[in-house]
Order: C-alpha cells, then structure tokens, then sequence
C-alpha cells in the first residue's frame, strides 16, 4: 500500500494496527495478550509481544496470524516473563508488499547505550521513505522494510543519553498519523501525533497503568478508563506514576531586534 502523502487523503474508516502495553502488574504479557484480542479487528495478519524482567532481561515473541492461535500458549507466555510489557496487532500499510515478512512484525527492539528499548506504532509516518534514503546514506542498515524502524535508527542517532529524549528526537523529525507505546527496562511510553489522528487511551489497573488503542482492550481486563492521550502528547508510565509532556509544541517565534524597530 503507498504512503499517503496527507493523513486525511484517505477518507474511508480504516483501523490500521492495534497497539497495547502494561506496567506494573505481575504476568504483565498475559495482559497484552487480552488486550491485543480485543484489538484484533485492528489487525489480523500478525502480533507481536515484548515483555522486560531483571532475570532475563527483555524477551519478544512474534507470529502470523490470530492471537487467540498463538498467545495462548502457557509454554509461549512463560517465555514472556515480567511486569512490563507491549504489544501490536498488524494490519500492513508500510513494510513488505504482498505476504507478511516475520522482519516486519512489530515491536521491534533495539538496544542502545543506555539500555533497549522496544517499540511499536499504528498509522502512517508519510515522511518515512525520505528518511529512510537519507538514513541509509549515513550509513544505517534497516533490517525491515517497516517504516517504525525509522524511528530507531533516528533516536540511535540522537545526541541525547535517556531513551525518552531519544524519542523526542526522532519523533520531531518525523510526519503523519501515528499513535505509539514503547518500553525501556522501568518505563511505558505513549506518544500521540500532534493533530490526534491516532487514538491512544490511557488506563490504570490496580497499581499499574496502561496504554492502549481502544477502551475495548481496557474492558476485557477490567482495567479503569482515565482518559485519553491528547494530541502531541508523551506519556511516561512507571512506578512512580504518569509524567506528561508535549515534545511536538513550537516554541514562541523570536522576533529580529530590527523587526520590532520597524513596525
């Protein structure tokens, strides 16, 4: 499917991809399986999990097809350990053309100086082949053909130490509909485009908080709607609570001294 080079070009109702994640509780990839369930009308072709636990670190399953064939599986989720977890359901509008490429399903995972991260994302980056061209031609390898992998290699290239100012990085250089969660070792990240094409929903079960696509998926686990994730902004999800902050806002033109003489 070609990018769109407008979010609003396409005017037909589309659900392109769920996203869900959970911090917080014990068995955190039991959760965003029942999320990634009741999100699956927004993808059938593939899924993808990513859980995080001290013991053994971050741990990712990803298949073809339906949730309910694959992450049902006692012996697959014990291999998904952790409090802290993401998940996406598929549905391609970027990426391998024609059948699916297990490359593609995301989150994908990258690590970084400072520790991995995991990412994934539903809509459309219509900036994502210009970055992709001038990315490979400073040198980066992709190794999917998803335009979320623009994302990674732009925060890699961030001068920033912590991953969530990586991300406000490359999300500043990016363009389009786009709603996404992402996980570092003790942080769940949800990020909104500025003009709020996406849904993001932001939920709490017991001590614990939750990013999702729709209300739907907070419903199947009995999770607590608290609002929605405005427009522009980042949410960051840990222990401690919910920071917010809206890294997309345009600071105040500066007026030349000579512009404010003249008028």
């Amino acid at each position: 499917m070609p990018f769109l080079t407008d979010p609003f070009d396409d005017d037909k109702l589309r659900e392109e991809c769920g996203i869900f994640g959970v911090i917080g509780v014990q068995d955190a990839s039991s959760f965003v399986a029942l999320g990634l369930h009741a999100l699956q009308h927004r993808g059938q072709e593939a899924g993808g999990i990513v859980s995080y636990a001290p013991g053994t670190g971050f741990n990712n399953a990803r298949r073809f097809g339906y949730v309910r064939d694959n992450f049902t599986s006692a012996s697959l989720m014990e291999t998904l350990p952790g409090s802290l977890a993401i998940g996406h359901v598929r549905y391609s509008t970027a990426g391998s053309k024609g059948q699916t490429q297990i490359r593609d399903v995301q989150p994908l995972f990258a690590e970084f100086a400072r520790g991995g991260c995991a990412i994934a994302h539903n809509g459309n980056l219509t900036n994502a082949l210009a970055l992709r061209e001038e990315l490979i031609e400073r040198g980066s390898i992709f190794q999917s053909g998803s335009d979320t992998e623009c994302i990674i290699h732009l925060m890699a290239r961030s001068i920033q130490k912590a991953i969530p100012e990586r991300m406000k990085d490359a999300l500043r250089r990016v363009e389009g509909a786009f709603s996404i969660v992402a996980m570092t070792r003790t942080k769940l990240i949800g990020v909104r485009d500025a003009l709020g094409v996406r849904p993001l929903m932001l939920g709490r079960v017991g001590d614990g908080w939750i990013l999702a696509s729709e209300t739907c998926a907070l419903d199947i686990i009995g999770a607590e709607f608290v609002r929605e994730v405005e427009p522009g902004e980042m949410v960051i999800c840990t222990a401690g609570g919910v920071e917010s902050v809206f890294p997309f806002e345009r600071q105040r033109p500066r007026f030349c001294i000579f512009e404010k003489v003249y008028f």
